[in-house]
């Protein structure tokens, strides 16, 4: 009885792989896919899931739509994805958060190394070190200046324990040797309402997101923390020229479940590379300061095992901690 059921075990396990190459062979004919974003609808991070939804829907000839499932700092739409039937038809909107919760949480509730697989990463996006207008600096060299020979305070808000704009902070008081505060916000927009207010000194927020404060003349930027300056920002400096070495940008692209068959992640990369390259995505990404990329599976996968190690130090430096 006990040879029966290992006979069945190994027989099974080729039954399936033989449905999803059969799927595969189908793909994406068989039904909608499902963009699953794990952050809430209406953020800079939905809309440019919904730019990259509606393109790529258009270019495979198939709806996608964006499944919204937020929570546990983007663990739980993450595992939902992870966890799917690995046939194409669900796939997950990652941002640099899920690398950098590989350190940050105990349990994500899967295995982003095991679980997920890489299919193309679609954009970069820079932190900006913005200040309130008050303060007492105009460039970035007077900033670190500032912060290293303790002038004054320098509370820095985020959009809460262990997100980029916390690393980011942390990185740039560390390297200058400075002394600034870190004030956790329950998200980026009370954040920059404090700074506008002057209850806070400086916030380093992703572009796209204080883009509308900086051209209005309410925030002055500093600084971007990406390795070159912003084609958007040309006039803002990078951190690195004042503190070499310092690099960090955000991005975001797809993932699909680990067993997801070759062909199909092949496909769906060429597409989203294709996407990338649109002209109207790439307006639209350039114009409140993302850099499209639409690379392969291979260069999407080298820098997660890089970006999943950088964070990883980024967080032990701040001291973050969420569990």
């Amino acid at each position: 009885m006990i040879r029966r059921h290992l006979f069945r075990l190994p027989l099974a396990a080729c039954l399936a792989a033989a449905s999803l190459a059969a799927h595969a062979q189908d793909w994406p004919n068989k039904k909608p896919i499902s963009l699953v974003v794990p952050f809430a609808a209406g953020g800079s991070t939905d809309a440019t899931a919904r730019l990259l939804a509606d393109k790529l829907g258009k270019e495979i000839g198939q709806q996608v739509i964006v499944d919204n499932r937020a929570g546990a700092g983007s663990n739980l739409g993450a595992a939902f994805a992870a966890k799917a039937t690995p046939d194409g038809y669900t796939i997950l909107f990652a941002t640099s958060t899920i690398a950098t919760n590989v350190t940050l949480y105990k349990n994500m509730g899967f295995d982003l190394r095991k679980d997920l697989v890489p299919v193309s990463q679609f954009a970069l996006i820079p932190n900006v070190l913005t200040v309130n207008n008050d303060l007492l600096v105009k460039s970035l060299q007077e900033f670190v200046d500032y912060v290293r020979q303790k002038k004054g305070p320098v509370n820095y808000g985020s959009a809460g324990s262990g997100s980029a704009s916390h690393l980011s902070g942390a990185l740039l008081n560390s390297m200058a040797k400075g002394d600034m505060v870190h004030v956790a916000y329950k998200g980026g927009a009370p954040a920059n309402t404090d700074l506008i207010g002057g209850q806070i000194q400086a916030v380093f927020s992703p572009m796209v997101e204080v883009l509308p404060f900086i051209d209005s003349g309410k925030l002055r930027a500093l600084a971007v923390t990406t390795k070159g300056r912003s084609t958007r920002l040309p006039n803002v400096p990078a951190v690195s020229e004042v503190l070499p070495g310092f690099e960090v940008a955000l991005w975001n692209g797809v993932l699909a479940p680990s067993a997801t068959p070759a062909p199909v992640i092949e496909k769906l990369a060429a597409a989203i590379q294709k996407v990338a390259q649109d002209p109207d995505v790439r307006k639209a990404l350039t114009d409140q300061g993302s850099t499209p990329v639409g690379n392969s599976p291979a260069q999407f996968k080298d820098i997660l095992t890089r970006e999943i190690d950088k964070w990883g130090t980024l967080v032990k430096l701040s001291g973050a901690s969420v569990d």
